[in-house]
């Protein structure tokens, strides 16, 4: 063993015969030159199997001709992805209206040959793995003309191996990938399920990169690391224990000395720790070695809404004969996370001993499987701007670049297996909708474990990672577990092993999960969240843990739809409001229109009288929905039964989609977003629809003390129906009840709440602004399905389309700064209200010069509605635009749209 991954030394002899041909050739400049380097696969030639020659051992041979095959400028890509790389397509085409169902997608039926040709310093004493992190579906790899291994061993998208390679390498290499084609449903590899299309090639290819590390006698495979406190981690050491498996690749007995450093945060350089050992090795000898450092007063590290995110690092070098052999770096933090199922068989965490409520969101990656670090990095600050904590991954286990991107920003991850696929073909799983049902066989339990002890050693060090789910709607059979449960804790896994998503059943050696997944993933009312008795009945409302749960919202504005819809397109989501819509779901899915959604928008709000009112109206309904799921769960944070979590499905999208989306597939940030960001704020009051209470929301460590929440209730026209204030005083972490709104009875029409939060020192902590019917949706829960509960009677809200017309005006202000972060732009606005009529949901978007969407973007607050003659200052983040030409456009229910130049100001 060699780490996580098997050291394999497969080959099978070649044809000798040497074509005489031209290639680009290897480049001049050695991969690696030294012992502890790994060299990644810069670029790769690409070409169907179809137009190759047979004998691939052949192909594997340097100087082979590959001058007609596409030259592809990225070490990692799926075949749609290499060829959207190499311009032969582009996803701004292929996503248009319904132009993806139209491709031919039977290219993809054979395998696809990647090639590249690259320069070692081969010489003796040195020793060469080539390492694979998962190629979907599976390859056969070649180098130099001989086979390195077979695609019955390199399988699954998760499948990383490390084979020795030493006796193949030359000055010059050539290496050749076949890989095989992948099928969602009947291979172990990453797929969408029902969430968009699939991609045409079923995300088939090199998707990670492929690397050739260089060591000396001895090697290491991926360090671990361990972190061992008590509580209350603020005030105790930490007992650091980095491991590592060594492997003697000589054939007599060396002497080993390891060393391992562990360095504190940035900023704060001291070396913390320094250990020496000696290990001795017989012939071809692995076994693992581990040093422990003290750490007599650690930095902590913690999700972003309670603390700062210090990361140390650890070296640790192997040396034979006072010369390095080896040598691995890896960042870590001192944190630690548990769960337990409580007593309502609902799980709950802790990190660092503290209660910790998940609130998070289901991620997916591109549909095209292509990795953009930046688009992350946006992602997971769009994440944690709007308030969630936690990302959940559904079989998209990315790269190590995601992990590194979520430790240093502070938010959670949650990772797993994917559900309705081979990865959940059991005996016991009857909901599977496949048809022959693709059972496991020996091999499938083989990938199964390359596959979890991959993944578990990627994964360990990372103090953002929170927990893994060997199981999403069904839970593994009793193999399969043991198999995941070995591979994790074979790499010193200490965070949750979780059985599945779902209650449905579990195995014995891992207990009930404690999570539910109930539904709803379409449209339900506000109060569908605050109506939580008798639970047995209640599904997705606000208690235990919801893995995956959501009112299956997402509209995306104007500016985004005209990017990937026709006109024809666009007037269908008004005008054929039962019509299936491509860029819905996949065409197997039970999501393929908005007929339920559209339903209550019509009922609610009244039929849209165009494409812009039927915008307006979505994102009223879109901000309602994500805004009450969150505030629902917060709130029940310590009712007797507690809602332990909740993960909205889905956070983004795969490719441009019309829900399923907390920011649309540009970044684009609309009502599902700010309804969002307004019930996770970190301090809040929200209003309970159901028993018409006000709830003080405290998701802080260390906030607490006296506060003051005032309520006022209005009509359409502005008149005063209710003022009241209410004095509580705030804890950490924690939700109560503040007090009850009077006369919402009183509200004729439709009436708009608004909370106001202040703090000790009068300053304003939270407002909060609800448009209410003089009745709330009628709930049919017993004809609940697993994806909706209907409504028998809806709320009436048609009055909001005619109101009286308001006059706002908004204004740069000349208090503007910077954000702090030297690449993010940020100005502050002034809204006011000059009307006696309040302003609903004001609408503000930043464009450039040319109306074009600016994306990404952070508003402080938007989609807001002002009360008569009151004025909100807002803060907008941005980069990539000059402050010059851009403008700010206004729209909402009762404005005019208008628009504003950005920068400057009126003093």
């Amino acid at each position: 063993m060699l780490g996580p991954t098997v050291v394999t030394s497969l080959f099978i002899v070649g044809s000798a015969f040497k074509e005489a041909a031209t290639s680009k050739g290897p480049s001049a400049q050695p991969i690696t030159s030294a012992p502890g380097q790994r060299g990644v696969i810069p670029h790769w030639d690409l070409q169907s199997s179809s137009l190759v020659e047979k004998d691939l051992a052949r192909v594997s041979e340097p100087g082979h001709d590959t001058s007609a095959w596409y030259r592809i400028g990225t070490s990692r890509c799926t075949i749609m992805g290499c060829l959207l790389a190499a311009g032969i397509y582009n996803d701004t085409d292929l996503w248009y209206s319904d132009n993806l169902s139209k491709f031919d997608a039977r290219q993809f039926s054979v395998p696809w040959v990647y090639r590249n040709e690259f320069s070692l310093a081969a010489k003796d004493g040195q020793h060469f793995m080539l390492e694979t992190h998962g190629i979907t579906s599976r390859a056969d790899i070649f180098l130099n003309g001989k086979q390195v291994a077979l695609h019955k061993c390199q399988a699954g998208s998760y499948g990383g191996h490390t084979y020795d390679i030493t006796s193949l390498v030359e000055d010059d290499n050539a290496l050749v990938i076949n890989a095989h084609p992948a099928d969602f449903n009947y291979d172990l590899v990453q797929g969408f399920v029902d969430w968009n299309p699939p991609p045409p090639d079923n995300g088939s290819g090199v998707w990670r990169d492929i690397a050739v590390k260089q060591t000396g006698p001895v090697s290491m495979g991926r360090v671990s690391v361990s972190i061992d406190m008590e509580p209350p981690v603020e005030k105790s050491p930490a007992k650091v224990i980095v491991r590592a498996m060594a492997q003697n690749l000589e054939d007599h007995a060396v002497q080993l000395k390891v060393k391992s450093t562990v360095t504190g945060p940035s900023g704060y350089g001291e070396l913390s720790s320094c250990q020496d050992a000696v290990v001795n090795f017989g012939p071809g000898e692995s076994q693992p070695v581990e040093i422990a450092h003290m750490i007599d007063k650690p930095r902590v590290w913690w999700p972003k809404q309670w603390g700062e995110q210090p990361l140390y690092e650890t070296k640790m070098t192997f040396m034979v004969d006072s010369k390095v052999s080896d040598v691995s770096r890896q960042s870590f933090g001192i944190r630690t996370v548990t769960s337990k199922v409580n007593g309502h068989n609902d799980t709950m965490f802790t990190v660092n001993g503290h209660p910790f409520q998940v609130i998070g969101g289901g991620y997916t990656a591109d549909q095209f499987f292509r990795w953009d670090r930046e688009r992350f990095l946006a992602i997971a600050k769009y994440s944690l701007d709007m308030g969630l904590n936690t990302i959940r991954l559904e079989g998209m286990m990315e790269h190590p670049e995601l992990y590194e991107t979520a430790d240093e920003l502070g938010i959670m991850i949650i990772a797993g297996w994917v559900c309705c696929s081979k990865w959940e073909a059991w005996k016991h799983n009857h909901d599977l909708q496949l048809d022959p049902v693709p059972y496991w066989v020996e091999n499938d339990y083989q990938t199964a474990n390359a596959s979890m002890m991959h993944e578990a050693a990627m994964l360990q060090p990372h103090p953002s990672v929170m927990a893994f789910l060997v199981g999403s709607d069904s839970w593994p059979n009793d193999r399969a577990t043991r198999i995941y449960v070995d591979a994790l804790r074979n790499a010193h896994w200490q965070t949750p092993i979780i059985a599945s998503a779902a209650r449905r059943g579990y195995p014995e050696i891992l207990g009930p999960s404690g999570m539910k997944m109930d539904g709803p993933y379409d449209w339900v009312p506000p109060n569908y969240w605050f109506d939580t008795e008798p639970s047995k009945d209640r599904l997705g409302a606000a208690f235990g843990f919801g893995s995956e749960l959501g009112a299956g919202v997402g509209t995306p504005e104007l500016g985004s739809l005209r990017k990937f819809l026709s006109q024809g397109d666009m007037n269908d989501l008004w005008a054929r409001p039962d019509k299936d819509l491509f860029h819905m779901s996949s065409n197997r899915s039970s999501f393929r229109n908005r007929k339920i959604y559209n339903q209550a928008l019509f009922q609610r709000y009244g039929p849209p009288k165009s494409l812009d009112d039927y915008l307006l109206k979505a994102q009223m309904m879109d901000y309602e929905a994500t805004r009450a799921q969150h505030e629902g769960y917060s709130s029940r944070w310590n009712a007797n039964r507690p809602a332990t979590g909740t993960i909205y499905w889905m956070l983004n999208n795969a490719w441009p989609g019309l829900h399923w989306n907390l920011f649309d597939s540009y970044m684009h940030p609309a009502g599902s977003y700010f309804g969002t960001k307004m019930g996770c704020r970190i301090e809040h009051v929200a209003y309970d629809y159901v028993d018409q209470t006000v709830w003080l929301i405290n998701h802080s460590l260390v906030q607490r003390g006296k506060r003051k929440i005032v309520v006022e209730l209005i009509d359409l026209d502005g008149n005063i129906l209710s003022t009241q204030s209410f004095h509580a005083r705030t804890q950490a972490n924690t939700a109560e009840r503040a007090g009850k709104v009077s006369k919402v009875s009183k509200v004729s029409n439709v009436g708009f709440l608004r909370l106001i939060l202040f703090d000790e020192q009068g300053v304003t902590v939270s407002r909060n602004v609800y448009w209410l019917s003089n009745s709330i949706d009628a709930l049919s829960w017993k004809n609940s399905t697993w994806y909706h509960t209907p409504v028998s009677e809806f709320a009436d809200l048609t009055a909001l389309s005619s109101m009286k017309t308001a006059t706002v005006t908004l204004r740069p202000s000349c208090s503007s700064s910077g954000s702090g972060d030297s690449a993010q732009k940020s100005q502050l606005l002034e809204l006011e209200n000059q009307s006696s009529t309040p302003a609903f949901f004001i609408r503000l978007n930043l464009v450039d010069e040319a109306g074009v969407d600016v994306n990404p973007v952070q508003w402080s607050d938007n989609y807001v509605t002002l009360w008569p003659n009151e004025k909100l200052q807002l803060l907008v983040g941005y980069s990539d635009m000059e402050v010059e030409g851009g403008k700010v456009t206004i729209s909402g229910g009762n404005i005019k749209p208008s628009e504003i130049l950005l920068g400057g100001c009126n003093k």
